[in-house]
């Protein structure tokens, strides 16, 4: 990697020849280290602050064409006390909700410290002109949105039109302001380990504050491996850039064993730095229950019975 990277984006031919000048991808190498660090056992107190932990990592998340005001706002309610009944469980990072959604989620959590995150740039599929993803991202930062998680045009990457992926992520950082940008890499649909780091490093280079795995809406979605990919991606952005970039696994995150696999996997892949809702989250719509579940075991010793958490 010998181009600068203020060079590297001036066209598709350097955009191509640096990305395609990264390091392969060890598939069979990748997969059994993110078997191996799934292994891992924790018990007793680390287990339980690791729950909490996970806890405060979660995007509660919401995406459905049947969301209503009322269901966003009994949401953004789970989301500022997870267990009303236990005031001691950590709040969650943030509520992801369709941006025409923001505004009530936005007023519900103001003041809060749990931030409101929308899916913009015409999610899940990304297939509209920039103007109308541009268009959506202002909306969605004007109705009170913290966070927009975008999706890339995985037919213009997977087409090797590189250039025009790595405009749009600047145009629609550029729309943010100051809101935070999560770019979805919809790693499912990338089809080679390679390209999944590619496009890490192409979202890191266009401005990206977070890199994000998946919409939810395909699947693999957040494997162990391809979430191990994408902190690589940011370990080795940071040591070549000096800017330090999130990383969120969203996708078939449903149980407690799920989310510390991936803190043992950032633990050991990125370090201790990036466990915090700062720099990595966990984006899922059922998981939060599970946790809940897990926490009241430890305390208690016994499960809580099936209708003792709101349902999500």
């Amino acid at each position: 990697m010998t181009t600068s990277l203020a060079d590297v984006a001036t066209s598709n031919a350097t955009l191509r020849t640096f990305l395609h000048g990264l390091p392969g991808v060890d598939r069979v190498g990748a997969d059994q280290r993110a078997a191996m660090l799934g292994t891992r056992s924790i018990k007793t107190t680390a287990k339980a602050q690791a729950i909490d932990l996970a806890i405060g990592m979660v995007d509660l998340t919401t995406l459905e064409g049947a969301d209503t005001p009322g269901k966003v706002r009994a949401m953004c309610a789970k989301a500022l006390h997870p267990d009303p009944a236990d005031p001691s469980v950590p709040r969650v990072a943030a509520v992801c909700v369709y941006p025409d959604l923001v505004a009530e989620a936005a007023t519900a959590l103001k003041g809060t410290g749990v931030k409101v995150a929308s899916v913009a740039t015409a999610f899940p599929s990304g297939r509209s002109s920039l103007d109308v993803k541009v268009a959506d991202t202002v909306f969605a930062v004007a109705a009170g949105a913290d966070e927009i998680d975008m999706v890339i045009d995985r037919g213009a990457f997977l087409a090797g039109d590189y250039v025009k992926v790595f405009e749009e992520i600047v145009a629609i950082k550029a729309a943010c302001g100051a809101a935070h940008l999560k770019v979805i890499l919809e790693t499912g649909e990338l089809s080679t380990y390679d390209n999944v780091r590619r496009a890490s490093w192409l979202a890191m280079l266009a401005g990206g504050d977070f890199i994000k795995t998946s919409t939810g809406k395909v699947q693999p979605a957040a494997t162990l491996p391809v979430t191990l990919i994408m902190l690589e991606a940011v370990r080795d952005f940071l040591a070549v850039s000096g800017r330090k970039v999130g990383v969120k696994p969203a996708g078939g995150i449903r149980t407690t064993k799920d989310a510390i696999k991936m803190l043992v996997l950032v633990n050991e892949t990125v370090g201790e730095g990036w466990l915090s809702p700062d720099w990595f989250r966990l984006g899922a719509s059922t998981l939060l229950n599970d946790l809940l579940m897990q926490r009241q075991k430890m305390a208690t010793g016994r499960y809580a019975g099936p209708d003792y958490f709101t349902l999500d």
